[in-house]
């Protein structure tokens, strides 16, 4: 799979036609406020590329710096910001009108270890016939199972009867 981040472009050397600009030089220092041209011929003193950083401000600030070096290092920086980014997956788990506490402890292990790698789970029951009439034994299924994983996670949305269904979401807790 080809991961393709979009950077947005900067204006560069001669693409730079202000008539004046805050010129910095390559190792951050200021240089003052000089015309465009006169930056453009520092930059090419120095053998490297003059880069418009601030374009809204007055007067538009422009930096003398390696430009495929800054690229490569936005870049760089992006794909690390992606890295860090932690995505929640979301997970469910059935449960039953009729299941046994032996049944419960196992299904609650499972959701345990997702909640332990920091997924999101939904619990839910479906409810047949009969089980219609009595919401609340599904209800008290879902608070029962809740506290058998307190330690590992909380209920972010409480136990909701919608038509035949009985939905919980549990969350991780926080370390």
């Amino acid at each position: 799979m080809v991961r393709r981040f979009i950077i947005k472009e900067s204006l560069r050397n001669e693409q730079i036609v202000e008539a004046q600009v805050r010129l910095i030089g390559p190792q951050g220092e200021q240089l003052g406020i000089v015309s465009g041209a006169e930056a453009n011929a520092k930059a090419r003193e120095f053998g490297l590329d003059l880069v418009m950083i601030a374009p809204d401000a007055k007067p538009p600030v422009c930096k003398i710096m390696d430009y495929g070096k800054h690229k490569f290092d936005q870049l760089k920086k992006l794909k690390d910001q992606k890295k860090a980014q932690k995505t929640a997956k979301l997970k469910e788990m059935s449960l039953s009108m009729t299941i046994g506490d032996h049944d419960l402890q196992t299904k609650a292990n499972q959701v345990s270890k997702f909640l332990q790698d920091g997924s999101k789970v939904k619990v839910n029951i479906r409810m047949s016939g009969r089980q219609m009439a009595r919401p609340q034994q599904g209800i008290e299924i879902m608070e029962k199972f809740a506290d058998i994983l307190k330690e590992v996670g909380s209920i972010e949305k409480k136990p909701e009867v919608t038509g035949r269904n009985i939905f919980m979401y549990l969350v991780p807790t926080k370390k």
